[in-house]
């Protein structure tokens, strides 16, 4: 056993630099370090034990005695094993996964354009339970997103994601049986109950990327959303005609078949294992992690910073995170009223042919029996084929410029363009220029989205990173709620109103992007929001070394805070 000359105690700070606990000593004994000696965030200890430390052998045998010469305890954290593992194989794996529920996602949000002008006509259903059928889906997502986000922080990100890929296949697939307009209503409520845990995958990927690959890495696991919208568009140009809208919703839950067969593979994310108190399970999947990059973590001890409040909403409005929290909040309505509006206009816009279209057939007045109708045709499937196609190009600008002028700027640039775009739209244009117009339009819009969707994850810190998302998810889904009684009822009314309501909405959105406090660009991300305060912080036991893990747990109780 250790001889001690007087008790020891141990205080301590935030921890911030790991290489500044050491033992120093002289002729005698070791010095001691003291509070002052050590920076506002390092452990400090307080001893003054004797030249040689004993370690006890085992039964019958003699203590044996070392020095303790420049004795130094290596430690890192989970940002630094990320860091230092790279990207490679392991995230392209976790790419793919997380990128089919993206295109899940994507797939069950574009049906939602193609499904209400097929409903329209079989049920002679009025547009405004045409547009319901769409709100529905978005009051699922709107009230599930905060819930997704919460269970995500509480009880891990793989659970969470592997939830809700689960529950919106089960109703996914029930939907293609609805019987009647009620059914349908219910059902497709459901699914979007589901849907609004899909951003998780969004969290759980980008706690696995190193900063300097971030931003790119999850704008590119975006091109599976543009891939999923895509792949609707041709399922249903193939499905339509022949088999009809009950075998497209069906087909459309490949993705989530695909997902649930695969999801045994997926990780828990490390930062929330260290955050929760599993240190090892963390390190477990860091090595994982290494073996698969054929990396090495760095050498020594892995630090535990425990935080046992995970997953509240009130951590949101803390005085650093509060306007960045109703900013972003508005940000994301703005994206999604904008995008999915564009969405909607677009069949709306295409069946009429163009504007002038548009403005013609709004004087007439739908009979509550007889209405009239027209099915999309296989132009109409090709042009919005186009117009899809414009996620691609979207990406690509966004990819492009993220990095260079930073993220808040990105969503200015963004929301501005697409505000600019949707301008010759109020002239009687044809329909060639028309789809070109929407095209840079759904472009621009869709590259501010995916700024949005990189900027969040990065500027709340761990604890709250998925019911950050998650609200901001539930403000997105209040937006695409509104928008189909824009896009498919404002629309008969007045076109010029429907397009002046997008452009202002997005030039709101551009404000809103520009006083944003927090740039996000190449900053780490944050583990816990008790990194923020100055009290006294707990500590992991395996961040210490053995002879303090010992002294701090007889000496608990003296502890000092800074």
């Amino acid at each position: 056993m250790t001889n001690w000359d007087t008790p020891s105690s141990i205080g301590y700070h935030r921890w911030k630099d790991t290489d500044s606990l050491s033992f120093r000593h002289g002729a005698s004994r070791l010095s001691s370090l003291t509070e002052e000696e050590c920076g506002d965030d390092e452990i400090y200890v307080q001893a003054v034990p004797t030249v040689q430390e004993q370690v006890e052998l085992g039964d019958g045998q003699q203590p044996a005695t070392r020095r303790q010469d420049n004795a130094k305890v290596d430690t890192f954290t989970v940002e630094e094993a990320v860091e230092a593992i790279g990207f490679g194989r392991f995230q392209w794996k976790l790419s793919m996964l997380t990128g089919v529920a993206w295109m899940a996602d994507a797939m069950e949000m574009m049906i939602l354009s193609i499904l209400g002008p097929q409903l329209h006509c079989e049920w002679r259903l009025p547009s405004w339970e045409v547009a319901f059928i769409t709100s529905v889906v978005f009051i699922g997502m709107m009230l599930s997103s905060s819930l997704w986000g919460n269970i995500s922080d509480k009880y891990g990100r793989r659970l969470g994601l592997i939830l809700c890929m689960v529950w919106t296949l089960y109703y996914g697939l029930l939907s293609a049986f609805a019987p009647v307009y009620g059914w349908i209503l219910v059902l497709r409520g459901l699914v979007g109950f589901g849907i609004g845990g899909a951003p998780q995958s969004v969290t759980l990927y980008s706690e696995f990327l190193p900063s300097k690959s971030r931003a790119t890495c999850i704008m590119l696991i975006e091109v599976f959303w543009a891939l999923g919208a895509v792949f609707e568009v041709l399922l249903a140009m193939l499905v339509m005609p022949t088999l009809g809208w009950r075998w497209l919703l069906a087909f459309s839950t490949i993705p989530l078949v695909l997902f649930t067969t695969l999801c045994f593979w997926l990780p828990e994310s490390a930062r929330y294992d260290v955050l929760t108190g599993n240190s090892q399970k963390a390190l477990v999947t860091l090595k994982r992690i290494a073996e698969d990059n054929r990396a090495e973590l760095p050498k020594g001890r892995l630090i535990a910073n425990r935080q046992d409040d995970r997953g509240k909403i009130q951590d949101l409005f803390t005085p650093e995170y509060r306007m960045t929290t109703i900013l972003l909040w508005f940000i994301w309505f703005a994206n999604a009223f904008a995008y999915y509006g564009l969405v909607l206009l677009t069949t709306e816009l295409f069946q009429a042919g163009d504007i002038c279209g548009v403005n013609t057939a709004r004087a007439k007045v739908e009979p509550r029996c007889s209405l009239e109708c027209s099915y999309l045709t296989l132009d109409d499937y090709k042009d919005l084929l186009w117009t899809t196609l414009a996620e691609f190009p979207g990406l690509l600008v966004i990819l492009w410029v993220i990095d260079r002028i930073g993220r808040k700027k990105s969503m200015v640039m963004c929301f501005v363009a697409f505000s600019v775009s949707i301008l010759p739209l109020y002239a009687c244009i044809g329909r060639t220029a028309l789809t070109i117009f929407i095209f840079i339009a759904r472009a621009f819009i869709t590259g501010g989205w995916q700024a949005a969707y990189v900027y969040t994850p990065e500027v709340y810190p761990t604890v709250t990173r998925a019911v950050g998302i998650g609200t901001s998810s539930g403000f997105a889904r209040v937006g695409a709620l509104l928008t189909p009684f824009v896009a498919q009822v404002l629309l008969r009314s007045s076109v010029y109103l429907t397009l002046s309501v997008y452009c202002v909405c997005s030039l709101l959105g551009a404000v809103a992007a520009w006083f944003l406090p927090i740039e996000t660009a190449g900053r780490a991300l944050q583990e816990s929001t008790q990194l923020n305060n100055n009290g006294p912080q707990d500590i992991n036991m395996t961040s210490l070394p053995p002879a303090s893990q010992a002294s701090h747990g007889t000496q608990n109780g003296h502890s000092q805070g800074p």
